[in-house]
């Protein structure tokens, strides 16, 4: 889940300071996973807990704004592989692999996105992590939803048709990703290439919707 971001003019003092906030969790989050506290982020932040719900209201609130910055910067680069000049089944490898290259290169990132601390700690920290990360994979099974009802020509009921697909989609990746990331049973170019021919037989019939994109 990629973490690139870039201060612009246009911020205002309380938004760079959230930025950096933001950064500061990152690095814990980097650190520690799922056993990141509020305690250890405010001290790479150098400030009080006080201060830090000041910017983010509680526990709760600095959770949804790290998902949010994680997933905007995952959806972008799965629309980017959705988008890339290859053929159609390249570009859902592209996307498969998009995905699981970000969950691949920062586990700690997705862990604590995903995953709950063991009990001791969750207690401590309070991040109930079960609670907020159905909402994150139920925007992203929304917004890949989205892309396919744009671009793929699905007949009747093709809105209601592109949203099962998308939701099935995200969730086909997260359980697949999930368990390849614990256990490693294969590389992860088998892993895309099974999980592509799961996808591929209905998404080869289908063709693309006039005056879209392409899929």
């Amino acid at each position: 889940m990629d973490i690139a971001h870039r201060t612009t003019d246009r911020q205002t003092p309380a938004e760079q300071r959230r930025r950096e906030l933001l950064e500061a969790a990152d690095r814990v989050v980097l650190r520690d996973g799922p056993k990141a506290s509020m305690n250890a982020i405010a001290a790479e932040a150098g400030i009080t807990k006080p201060i830090l719900y000041r910017h983010f209201g509680d526990k709760g609130g600095l959770y949804r704004a790290l998902a949010t910055r994680h997933t905007d910067a995952l959806l972008a680069s799965l629309r980017a592989s959705l988008d890339a000049p290859a053929d159609r089944r390249r570009r859902v490898e592209a996307t498969l692999d998009t995905y699981l290259a970000s969950i691949e290169a920062m586990p700690q990132v997705y862990r604590f996105l995903m995953h709950p601390a063991d009990e001791s700690h969750q207690a401590e920290q309070g991040f109930d992590v079960g609670r907020h990360s159905a909402p994150l994979l139920r925007r992203m099974g929304e917004e890949l939803g989205q892309v396919i009802a744009e671009r793929v020509d699905l007949g009747p009921a093709a809105e209601v048709q592109a949203r099962i697909w998308g939701h099935g989609i995200v969730g086909m990746m997260h359980a697949a990703g999930d368990w390849w990331l614990g256990e490693r049973p294969c590389s992860r170019a088998d892993l895309v290439k099974s999980l592509t021919a799961l996808l591929w037989g209905r998404l080869a019939e289908a063709d693309d919707l006039p005056g879209g994109p392409g899929f």
